[in-house]
C-alpha cells in the first residue's frame, strides 16, 4: 500500500506535468504594465554546484536573505517553524526532517542524522543548540530533505542544512540594527563591506550582540533560567586577482560565544498559571557556556569554459561547558557538569564539469574529528527492583535443584517483601560518577554526481560515494557510592539479607568503576544514486530518483558496565519523484516532491536490565516513512506576494524491540518521535506605495509524540498548534522602523512533559518587539 501511494503520487505528478505542458504551449497573455516581476530567482549551492531551484530535483526549501528580512527570521529555528516537513525536537535544541531527528530517531547511535553546515564547515551535534545559528547578515539557508549521503557522506541520512552568510562585494555597503523584545531581549548588530583593492580584494564583517532574560525564573537561586548572552563575530575576504582572472578565493572566520540556560529548560507544572508564570525550583544552576570557532577557505579556478577546479578547507572547534540539576528540587541532591570539545578539520577537492550534454562533478574528501567528553555528577540511580527480586529469588532457591511451583512462589513472595522494605529505606542509589570518553573519527571518500542529456528533454541522473571511516573510542570512568547503606537492625526477620543486598549494590557500582581500552572500528560504504529527468517544457520538469542513505556504525559506552559496545551501520533506500513548474511569465512557481524511504539495521538503544544506565546501542530496528512536500510562491504585483507550503510525512517502526532484563517490549507500529504527520505554512507581504510595509504568516503542525512506543498516544503526545507571526513597519531608502510579533495569539503548547516530575518544556509565549535599522 505504501509503495502504491508513492507510485500514485509519482503518476499524479507526471500527469499534472503532462497537462501543464499542454497548457503551457498555448499562447500566454502578456502581463499588464503594473503586473509583478518574476518570483525571486533562487540559486541552490548545497549540492556543490550552482543551479536554479527549478532545476534542482532534490527536495530543498530555500530561505533567501530577502525572506529573512521580510519575515524577521532571527534564528535557524524560525526557518524550521516555517518549512514543510520540519519540526523542532525538545524545544530549540534539534529538529526533524520528514520526521527523522537530526540527532537520532530511537535514541541509538552517537553520530547525527542531519548535519548543519555553516559557510562550508560541518558542525557537530552540540552546535545545534549553542552554535552560530543567528541569521544576522546571512545570505541564504538551504534545507535538503531526504538522504544526502552521496554528496555529504556521514551524518546526512535525514538531510542537510546549508547556511551561507552574506559574501563580500566590490560595492561598499553598511547596515546596522538595534532591537527590543519581550523577555527583556536586547539586540544590536552591524555589518559592513566593500573593496580593499578595487576589483581584486573585498571584505565583509558582521557583529551581533544579543542579551535576553527569557521567561523562566528560579526563586531558589534568584536568577533567570533562560538568560542568554550571545556574541557573534564574522569576517570574510574575497580575492579575485586581475593577474589570474579565473581564480576566486573566499576566506571566512567566525566566532560565536554564548552563555544560556541548559539546552533542556523545564518549568514546573504543579502550580496555577504555569504557562504565564514559569518557574524552576532547582537548587543547582542549569547553564551552558559554548564557544564556536569556524575557519574556511573556499577556492575555485576555471580551467576552461567547461571545467572548474574547486577546493575547500575547513576547521571548526566547538566547546561546551554545562552544569545540570537532575532532580529539579531545591535541595542539592543530584547534579553534574559536562564538558565537551569537538575539533573538526576537512579538505575537499573536486572537478566540476558543465558541458553541452554532460554536467557533473567528481571529488575527493577527507575529514578528521577529535572529540573529548568529560562528565562529573552526583547521580541518583533508581533502584533496580526487578533485578533485586530476581537475585534474591535465585538465592532463596539455590539449595533446591528442582524447586516446585509452590517453592518458587514462596521464594518470590519473600523476595518481594524484602525488596519493598529495602527500597523504602534506599529508594535511589546515590553515586558520584566521573567519565572520560574521547573519540576520533577519520573519514575519506570519493564521490561523483552527474546528469547526461540523452535528448533535449530526457536526461539520466547518477552518482555515487565510496566512504571509508575509522572510528576510535575509549572510556575511563569511576563510580563511588555516595550514600549510607541500610542497617540490618531495622529489618527484623529479613536482617540476614541486608548484608547480601548491600554487597549487591556495591558490586553493581564496582562494575561501573572501570575502564574500556581504546578500540578502532572501520567501515566501508558504497552509496549509489540513479534517476531520470524529463523536461516537458522550459518551465516544467519531472524526475524520479533512487538513492541509498547511510549512517556509520560505531561504539557506545555502557555506563553501568563500564564497557564499550560495538554496533553496525544503518542504511536507507529513498525513492523520490519531483515536479518543478513555473507559470504566468515567472510570477508563480509550484513545486512538489513525493518520497518513500525504507530503513534497515536501525540503531536502537537497548537496556540490558542491570539498572537504568545499563544501556547500549544495537542494530535492532527496521522502519519506513513516506509522504510529500508541496510549495507555492506567487508574486502578484510588485507590491504583493504570497507563499504556501504543505508537508505530509508518515513514519512507522516495522521492527523495534527493546529488552529490559528478561522482558522484551515490542514497539513495532509506533511512530517516530517529533514527527508530525502534517505541516503547513502560509504568508504574504504587501508594500504600500508611501513606505509602509506589512507581513503576516502562519504555520501549522499536527500532533506528534515525544517518545516512541505502543503507548505513545497516551504517554507522550505533543498537541498540534497554529502559530501566527507578523511584521509592520515604515522604511525609506536608508532606514526603517518595524514592530513585530511572534505567536501573536499566544498559543500554549509543550514540547516535552516529564511523567516522573511535574515539569515541562513549554513553547515560547507571545513575543512583541521593535527594531530600528539603517543601511547604505
Amino acid at each position: 500500500m505504501r509503495r502504491s501511494l508513492l507510485t500514485a503520487c509519482s503518476l499524479g505528478i507526471l500527469a499534472l506535468a503532462h497537462t501543464a505542458a499542454a497548457e503551457a504551449t498555448a499562447p500566454a497573455t502578456p502581463p499588464a504594465a503594473d503586473q509583478a516581476t518574476a518570483v525571486e530567482a533562487v540559486v541552490v549551492t548545497g549540492e556543490k554546484t550552482s543551479r536554479s531551484l527549478q532545476q534542482t530535483v532534490t527536495s530543498v526549501a530555500v530561505t533567501t536573505a530577502a525572506r529573512i528580512e521580510r519575515e524577521n527570521l532571527r534564528t535557524f529555528y524560525d526557518v524550521v517553524a516555517r518549512t514543510a516537513n520540519m519540526s523542532e525536537t525538545y524545544g530549540k535544541t534539534g529538529f526533524t526532517i520528514r520526521g527523522v531527528s537530526n540527532m537520532n530517531v530511537s535514541g541509538g547511535g552517537t553520530a547525527g542524522l542531519a548535519t548543519v553546515y555553516v559557510d562550508g564547515a560541518a558542525l557537530p551535534l552540540e552546535a545545534t543548540f549553542g552554535g552560530p545559528l543567528e541569521l544576522w547578515d546571512v545570505g541564504q539557508v538551504e534545507v535538503f530533505r531526504g538522504p544526502q549521503s552521496t554528496l555529504q557522506g556521514r551524518n546526512s541520512l535525514a538531510g542537510a542544512v546549508i547556511i551561507t552568510s552574506a559574501n563580500p562585494s566590490y560595492t561598499p555597503s553598511f547596515r546596522a540594527s538595534v532591537g527590543l523584545a519581550s523577555g527583556d531581549e536586547r539586540t544590536a548588530g552591524i555589518a559592513a563591506g566593500g573593496p580593499i583593492i578595487a576589483d581584486q580584494l573585498a571584505f565583509r564583517v558582521a557583529v551581533q550582540k544579543k542579551e535576553s532574560d527569557g521567561f523562566v525564573y528560579n526563586p531558589t537561586l534568584q536568577q533567570d533560567v533562560e538568560a542568554v548572552d550571545n556574541l557573534y563575530v564574522r569576517g570574510k575576504l574575497l580575492y579575485t586577482p586581475t593577474a589570474l582572472p579565473d581564480l576566486k578565493v573566499l576566506a571566512t572566520y567566525a566566532h560565536n560565544k554564548r552563555e544560556s540556560g541548559y539546552q533542556f529548560t523545564y518549568s514546573r507544572t504543579d502550580r496555577p498559571d504555569y504557562y504565564d508564570h514559569r518557574v524552576d525550583l532547582s537548587g543547582d544552576p542549569s547553564r551552558t557556556r559554548s564557544k564556536v570557532d569556524i575557519f574556511t577557505v573556499d577556492g575555485s579556478y576555471k580551467l576552461s569554459e567547461a571545467l572548474t577546479l574547486n577546493a575547500i578547507v575547513s576547521w571548526n572547534k566547538v566547546k561546551t561547558d554545562a552544569t545540570i540539576d537532575f532532580d529539579f528540587a531545591p535541595v542539592r541532591s543530584s547534579y553534574g557538569t559536562r564538558d565537551q570539545t569537538t575539533e573538526t578539520t576537512s579538505q575537499e577537492v573536486r572537478l566540476n564539469y558543465e558541458g553541452g550534454r554532460l554536467k557533473g562533478l567528481v571529488g575527493l574528501y577527507h575529514a578528521n574529528r577529535d572529540a573529548k567528553d568529560l562528565s562529573i555528577s552526583r547521580t541518583n540511580v533508581p533502584f533496580p527492583r526487578a533485578t533485586l527480586v530476581n537475585v534474591l529469588t535465585s538465592t532463596l532457591l539455590s539449595g533446591q535443584p528442582n524447586p516446585t511451583p509452590a517453592q518458587q512462589a514462596a521464594a518470590s513472595t519473600q523476595a518481594n517483601g524484602f525488596a519493598n522494605l529495602y527500597i523504602a529505606a534506599m529508594p535511589v542509589i546515590p553515586v558520584d560518577y566521573s567519565g572520560d570518553q574521547p573519540s576520533t573519527i577519520k573519514t575519506s571518500a570519493i564521490f561523483a554526481d552527474a546528469s547526461f542529456a540523452l535528448t533535449d528533454k530526457f536526461s539520466l541522473l547518477g552518482g555515487f560515494r565510496y566512504d571509508h571511516e575509522e572510528n576510535t573510542g575509549a572510556t575511563k570512568q569511576t563510580a563511588v557510592f555516595a550514600g549510607t547503606y541500610p542497617s540490618a537492625a531495622s529489618f527484623g526477620p529479613y536482617a540476614p539479607y541486608v548484608t547480601q543486598v548491600n554487597g549487591f549494590v556495591a558490586s553493581m557500582i564496582a562494575q561501573a568503576n572501570a575502564s574500556a581500552p581504546e578500540d578502532t572500528r572501520k567501515f566501508n560504504a558504497f552509496l549509489p544514486k540513479v534517476g531520470l529527468k524529463y523536461e516537458w517544457t522550459p518551465n516544467i520538469n519531472t524526475s524520479l530518483t533512487a538513492q541509498r542513505g547511510y549512517r556509520s556504525g560505531g561504539s557506545t559506552v555502557n555506563q553501568a558496565r563500564s564497557s564499550v559496545a560495538a554496533y553496525d551501520p544503518e542504511y536507507t533506500w529513498n525513492y523520490e519523484a519531483s515536479l518543478r513548474t513555473t507559470w504566468l511569465d515567472g510570477t508563480l512557481t509550484v513545486n512538489a516532491n513525493a518520497f518513500y524511504t525504507d530503513w534497515k539495521d536501525q540503531q536502537v538503544v537497548v537496556n540490558l536490565g542491570l539498572n537504568a544506565f545499563d544501556s547500549e546501542v544495537k542494530n535492532a530496528g527496521r522502519s519506513h516513512l513516506y509522504g510529500f512536500e508541496l510549495e507555492v510562491a506567487r508574486q502578484l504585483t510588485s507590491q504583493l506576494s504570497w507563499y504556501a507550503s504543505l508537508g505530509h510525512a508518515r513514519t512507522k517502526f516495522d521492527d523495534f524491540t527493546i529488552t529490559t532484563g528478561e522482558v522484551n517490549r515490542n514497539l513495532s507500529g509506533s511512530e517516530f518521535p517529533y514527527a508530525p504527520r502534517w505541516t503547513a505554512a502560509l504568508g504574504g507581504d504587501y508594500r504600500f506605495g508611501d513606505g509602509w510595509i506589512a507581513h503576516l504568516d502562519g504555520s501549522y503542525k499536527s500532533k506528534a509524540y515525544s517518545a516512541a512506543g505502543i503507548d505513545q498516544a497516551q504517554d507522550s503526545q505533543v498537541k498540534g498548534r497554529v502559530l501566527f507571526n507578523g511584521r509592520f513597519g515604515y522604511e525609506r531608502q536608508h532606514w526603517g522602523a518595524y514592530v513585530y510579533g511572534k505567536n501573536l495569539l499566544d498559543a500554549t503548547y509543550s514540547q516535552y512533559t516529564r511523567t516522573d516530575i511535574p515539569v515541562s518544556m513549554l513553547g515560547e509565549p507571545r513575543v512583541v518587539g521593535l527594531t530600528l535599522e539603517t543601511r547604505w
